[in-house]
């Protein structure tokens, strides 16, 4: 669990810590929604945009976060919901989103037509966290419903059953991937309705805290080469040398537990890696880059040193 140290190791300004400690006084979970509470498996990394990111919510705004593949998106709206303390539902929007997935929809129970909450109106009235992810996988039309939500107003009407207003402590972050296949533009009416944060690509510093952190027993020179392995596929991915499947980090870290189960180095970074790539020439370019850094019979003992 992350606490308030961690940020000030992060670097973080202590007037913002100081006002999210009064806004977690202010709104202290209740018990009912503590399992609600993340517990995210990875920190993130990265003092500026945890600054941005804090500024941002203690003043009330919602929040969208962009970004390529591997920046920690979805880790940062995680860490923010925990950070503050708050419940947190996930919503994950695809092109069939409608105002009823979101806000709820009538059922049939005991006899009788009850109306069903949805995440979102879950999240606005129980003062949680809303993660709105992939937040441009949907379509501008279905986003309109929630206009009222997102901006001064702070409330709804839900027809047939009531006007519902936000509490206060909740807040909307968003995440969304540009130019991905089955996104569209964001309209103007609904991004005014965030301030936006542009995560960088991870950097070699912030990767290797990264590694470490989930395999502490890792050698520094595995640490170095698997990073170096990533940055060169970064690097290839922004030259258009490969396509960006290859740039996968959940991909490398799930070869690295492979590795510590056993299994040795290229068979591991094959099946979190490579076999992604259905392209005729893409999987060798990659192989390239793995044979630079790490030998065929790289195995357990030279990663980890338990």
């Amino acid at each position: 669990m992350l606490s308030l140290d961690f940020l000030r190791s992060e670097g973080v300004e202590e007037s913002l810590i100081k006002d999210l400690e009064a806004y977690r006084g202010k709104f202290p979970v209740t018990e009912a929604d503590k399992d609600r509470v993340p517990m995210p498996h990875f920190p993130f990394f990265g003092k500026e945009v945890w600054e941005d990111a804090l500024s941002a919510l203690l003043c009330g705004q919602n929040l969208l976060l962009v970004g390529p593949k591997a920046t920690g998106k979805n880790v940062l709206a995680e860490n923010l919901a925990q950070v503050f303390s708050r419940p947190m539902w996930n919503i994950s929007f695809h092109i069939n989103m409608d105002a009823s997935a979101m806000l709820g929809t009538d059922t049939f129970k005991n006899g009788e037509v009850q109306f069903r909450p949805g995440p979102v109106y879950e999240c606005a009235t129980r003062g949680g966290f809303g993660v709105f992810d992939e937040i441009n996988m949907a379509r501008n039309e279905a986003m309109a419903v929630l206009h009222s939500l997102l901006d001064y107003r702070r409330r709804i009407d839900i027809p047939g059953y009531r006007m519902i207003e936000v509490d206060p402590a909740c807040r909307f972050i968003a995440t969304m991937n540009y130019g991905y296949s089955g996104t569209r533009e964001m309209n103007e009416a609904l991004m005014s309705r965030f301030t936006v944060i542009q995560l960088p690509p991870i950097k070699e510093k912030p990767l290797a805290r990264l590694l470490r952190t989930e395999f502490p027993t890792m050698k520094d020179t595995a640490c170095d080469a698997f990073v170096q392995i990533f940055l060169d596929l970064e690097k290839k991915c922004s030259e258009a040398e490969i396509s960006d499947k290859a740039l996968d980090l959940r991909g490398l870290l799930d070869a690295l537990h492979l590795m510590k189960r056993g299994l040795e180095a290229h068979r591991a970074l094959k099946m979190g890696i490579i076999n992604k790539s259905f392209d005729e020439y893409e999987p060798a370019l990659i192989l390239d880059v793995i044979n630079l850094h790490i030998p065929g019979s790289y195995g357990r003992r030279d990663i980890f040193s338990d």
